[in-house]
């Protein structure tokens, strides 16, 4: 079974609205950059490889959405390689789990907010020694970064507005290293603050740049 990686947002007027990732893709990434020009000096197709890891990653979260849910996966249209190294990352989320029991609120829950107009899926909200808690869970392959950090604000905000209380929000780095275990980073107050008035003046940037450009070439 083949997992569908990204989902389209409809607000309560059925009209189609940006995704957080969407919005936050107007962010510059220079390591990204960096890391896309030394595979072409390597001669390693950039787009390709990020492909391939994305399918790690939603495997990934396929495994832990599977396991949350009490069903049974099928990675029958992955290869060999990409079940063992998503199979290795999963594996970081149950130490994790067992060390952090959670009951499962929502997994996966798509969710919009009908105040900001942005749309996106909050990775798990559940009850963890008895906190109400936010994790979103990432495979890369180095650290927390700031978007990151932006991109959970983004859902904890849609979780609030769905009328859930978040209690605590914490990023979960499953990294495809065997060499290192899970990197848990518990977000502050006041990171959550920032990183959601960031979040927002991307998603106004991204309005502007589709919504307001499209009325101007119309006029």
């Amino acid at each position: 079974m083949r997992v569908q990686a990204k989902a389209k947002y409809r607000n309560a007027a059925g009209v189609v609205i940006p995704s957080v990732t969407t919005a936050l893709n107007i962010l510059n990434k220079p390591a990204l950059v960096k890391w896309a020009n030394k595979l072409g000096l390597e001669g390693i197709d950039s787009s390709r490889y990020r492909d391939a890891l994305a399918d790690i990653g939603t495997l990934t979260h396929y495994l832990i959405m599977c396991r949350l849910n009490e069903e049974l996966p099928d990675t029958s249209d992955y290869t060999p390689e990409q079940v063992e190294l998503a199979e290795g990352c999963y594996k970081k989320y149950v130490d994790w789990e067992l060390r952090n029991p959670v009951k499962p609120i929502l997994v996966e829950e798509q969710l919009v907010s009908e105040k900001y107009q942005y749309g996106g899926t909050p990775d798990l909200y559940a009850l963890s020694n008895r906190v109400l808690m936010l994790a979103d869970f990432k495979t890369n392959a180095k650290g927390i970064f700031a978007e990151m950090i932006y991109q959970v604000a983004a859902y904890r905000h849609l979780l609030q507005e769905a009328g859930y209380t978040v209690s605590k929000t914490c990023i979960l780095r499953l990294g495809r290293s065997t060499s290192e275990g899970a990197e848990e980073r518990i977000l502050s107050e006041g990171e959550m603050e920032v990183g959601f008035q960031i979040f927002l003046r991307c998603l106004e940037i991204h309005q502007l740049t589709t919504n307001g450009m499209a009325g101007l070439h119309k006029g």
